[in-house]
């Protein structure tokens, strides 16, 4: 992309992406805005792409749709590597960010193929255990910062160490949060892990198959399955935490998607784990958005995370 036709088309795919994440991604929106101008570029390009793949299931009228969206952003990946053209506002972003940050193509790749894999699961296969809800937030959030990190020239272990922690926790709660709608297109099965749902009562066997039952006899059980899931996610804050001493000064403003963690494991707690609780869906992730930005701007003052 050079000269003038370059330079306005890199600009509207920019305004693009960030557009994408404040309407779809809000609470990271309001995180990327506390990173370093030199870094918010790539971060807005990497935060739309994963905009992109995360809702290509959901905004397709047809499974198969929404999984041929997945596999051509696996394709893409590779073409933007190979300094191939993809018309796609947040692809040339991307492809910016990867040029100019040497973004690592393995964690990209991840992250699309762990939602693939997510998109092609059958009805009836639930996961096992907490385990592998770790590895899909680890595969499609902590690639993330990973990535971000990385754009923004950070090289330090401590930093990925927390950031992995602060991905899983980050994963656990917005699936969590997420539960409500996807109980609506019949894929709450997905997401509740065996273990739990066997342990409060919300497992069925129908036809030799398993099943999770949600109804309004479960919604205890539920709640239960909710504080377990959250608890993991709050381990995994707490994990990162301990690091910060440790962690480069540099690298906290891209760990401070801790904070929407905290502010939805907290409106999870008022609600007594109630998924369903109406004051889960105000404000930014329960909570006034005055009071969330508040509480943002305090952490990224203090550099904490």
């Amino acid at each position: 992309m050079n000269g003038r036709g370059g330079s306005s088309t890199l600009r509207s795919a920019f305004s693009y992406c960030v557009q994408q994440v404040r309407n779809y991604d809000y609470h990271h929106y309001l995180c990327l805005l506390e990173l370093p101008p030199q870094m918010r570029k790539a971060a807005f390009a990497l935060r739309a792409f994963n905009v992109e793949t995360a809702r290509a299931m959901d905004v397709a009228s047809d499974p198969k749709i929404g999984l041929m969206r997945l596999l051509w952003w696996q394709e893409a990946i590779d073409k933007l590597y190979t300094k191939k053209t993809v018309n796609h506002p947040a692809a040339q972003a991307l492809s910016w960010a990867i040029s100019e940050h040497s973004i690592s193509k393995p964690w990209l790749k991840r992250s699309v193929e762990a939602r693939i894999r997510d998109a092609q699961r059958e009805a009836d296969d639930i996961p096992e255990s907490v385990e592998e809800l770790e590895k899909y937030a680890e595969d499609t959030v902590s690639t993330l910062l990973y990535n971000t990190l990385q754009a923004g020239g950070i090289s330090s272990t401590t930093a990925d160490h927390a950031a992995s922690h602060i991905g899983k926790a980050s994963g656990l709660v917005l699936l969590l949060k997420s539960l409500p709608y996807h109980c609506n297109r019949n894929r709450h099965h997905n997401y509740i892990p065996v273990e739990f749902a066997e342990k409060h009562g919300l497992l069925v066997k129908q036809g030799g198959r398993s099943e999770i039952l949600l109804d309004n006899d479960s919604r205890e059980g539920l709640c239960n399955v909710v504080f377990e899931i959250a608890s993991v996610a709050n381990v995994h804050l707490l994990k990162a935490r301990e690091l910060a001493g440790k962690v480069p000064a540099e690298a906290k403003p891209v760990l401070l998607h801790s904070v929407p963690v905290q502010v939805l494991l907290d409106s999870l707690s008022k609600a007594h784990f109630d998924v369903f609780d109406p004051r889960m869906q105000r404000g930014v992730l329960g909570v006034p958005p005055l009071w969330f930005q508040i509480k943002l701007k305090w952490y990224s003052w203090r550099s904490m995370f």
